[in-house]
Order: C-alpha cells, then sequence, then structure tokens
C-alpha cells in the first residue's frame, strides 16, 4: 500500500538525494510541487510530488539546467514521464538478468 504523504527525509532517501537538496528543488519548482505542512510546519509531499521529483532528478542528470527542467516539465511532462517509466523497465529487467546470472554461476 502506497503512502498518501511522504516527509521530505522519506523523499530524500527514495532519491538517493540530500535532504537540502530536495528542499531546494521543492522550492525552485514551486509551480510543480506543492507541499503541503503539518502540525509542526513540516513539508509533506504527495505521491505525485514525489513522481516529479524522480522526473526533476533525471532531468538535471541528463544535464539540463534549472531552466530547462523547468521548461521541459511546462512543456512536455507526458514525454518525461514516458522516459522515466521506459528507464524504470530497463533498470528492472538488469536487475533480474544480474540475479539470473548469479544463480547460474552458482553465487
Amino acid at each position: 500500500m502506497k503512502k498518501i504523504l511522504y516527509t521530505i527525509g522519506e523523499v530524500a532517501d527514495i532519491m538517493g538525494e540530500n535532504v537540502s537538496l530536495v528542499r531546494f528543488w521543492s522550492d525552485t519548482f514551486g509551480k510543480f510541487i506543492r507541499p503541503v505542512r503539518n502540525a509542526k510546519g513540516n513539508r509533506m509531499f504527495s505521491a505525485e510530488d514525489v513522481e516529479t521529483f524522480r522526473q526533476i532528478h533525471y532531468l538535471v542528470r541528463t544535464g539540463l539546467t534549472l531552466e530547462g527542467v523547468a521548461r521541459r516539465l511546462r512543456d512536455d511532462r507526458a514525454a518525461v514521464a514516458s522516459e522515466l517509466k521506459v528507464l524504470d523497465s530497463l533498470k528492472s529487467i538488469r536487475d533480474q538478468l544480474v540475479e539470473v546470472r548469479a544463480s547460474l554461476s552458482g553465487k
């Protein structure tokens, strides 16, 4: 079962990044990421926000500037989501192949 809201630390763990970077991206891409605040004032992110963070992370890793990332999310977000889905599928297939290889070699 998926969670409804994620803390900034959980988002950072999912992304494999620092909390400060997640906070920076949350502030920089406020048009796309809209955290809610809990009673303590901590940012809480929806599953959609987490997916947006994943898209931002992917686009930054491809070498786009922050302005380029914002433009790409604004203009062609469906294509970015599709690219990320394909990459996730390929990673899953690779992991399965590594497991098969390990079982065949007796490790």
